[in-house]
């Protein structure tokens, strides 16, 4: 079966596994997929993430990060640019999310990267998503 939208299945695969509280989630791998893991690490959003070969794409294997009493440390993540509408921005429209609480995800000519490190390299892109 083809996915529509991968990054969308990879955000609600970790979304439901941070509310089940499982140690790690596994999902379909890519390289995006495995640079948007690598931003949640850097961001301190996941503990680590790991690409397991197989047969055939092969997984990414993501371990979620909690906080005192098991308290999740992603509280919201949300799909901005979808397949049918993508939404693109200049790098002084890279707004931040709840004040610098959370993350814009953004996929520039430079690769996937934060909001900050966009406005500070004066580059803008699609904005993938939003973690808080």
């Amino acid at each position: 079966m083809s996915m529509s939208d991968p990054i969308a299945d990879m955000l609600t695969r970790i979304r439901n596994a941070e509310k089940a509280k499982f140690n790690s989630v596994d999902i379909p791998g890519s390289k995006l997929k495995t640079e948007l893991a690598r931003v949640l690490k850097n961001e301190g959003f996941i503990r680590n993430y790991k690409f397991v070969k197989d047969s055939k794409q092969g997984v990414l294997r993501v371990y979620l990060k909690y906080g005192q009493e098991r308290s999740n440390v992603i509280v919201g993540i949300e799909r901005v640019s979808k397949p049918g509408r993508r939404v693109y921005v200049k790098s002084k429209n890279v707004k931040p999310v709840l004040n610098g609480m959370g993350i814009t995800i953004l996929s520039t000519s430079r690769g996937i990267m934060t909001d900050k490190t966009a406005r500070r390299e004066n580059l803008g892109g699609e904005i993938l998503c939003n973690v808080w």
